[in-house]
């Protein structure tokens, strides 16, 4: 292979986050996998304890924008917010809805998001 990892790394951290959210779409799309899957199934891995495990991931969900609705100003601020995007990559998680916000998050904060997206005038569903 003509790169290395370290090399490969270096690459991904001269980007932007909308660039490697594309990226990262294309991979899941050329191998058919999911990078949420991926995600979710480490901590469970990791836990030690099958039992600990299994109450992590079943008290983790994915916030998914479904609709931007008529404020969409207002959708991306909270979007913005509560990711830490730029107002680019906000802009761009709002435009390209339906598309997760957050991913594999805990129950409590994910329904205070999607209570604080839906006063935004957005569409949110909990998986």
């Amino acid at each position: 292979m003509a790169t290395t990892t370290e090399a490969w790394i270096e690459e991904l951290k001269g980007i932007s986050v909308l660039e490697l959210n594309e990226r990262v779409k294309a991979l899941e799309e050329e191998f058919g996998v999911s990078a949420t899957a991926v995600a979710a199934a480490a901590p469970a891995a990791g836990g030690g304890g099958d039992a600990g495990g299994d109450d992590d991931a079943s008290s983790t969900v994915d916030v998914i924008l479904t609709a931007a609705g008529d404020k969409k100003i207002q959708v991306i601020k909270v979007v913005r917010a509560a990711t830490g995007l730029g107002l680019k990559e906000a802009k761009a998680v709002v435009d390209e809805a339906p598309g997760p916000v957050k991913e594999g998050i805990e129950r409590e904060e994910a329904e205070k998001l999607k209570a604080e997206i839906e006063e935004a005038g957005g569409a949110v569903e909990l998986k």
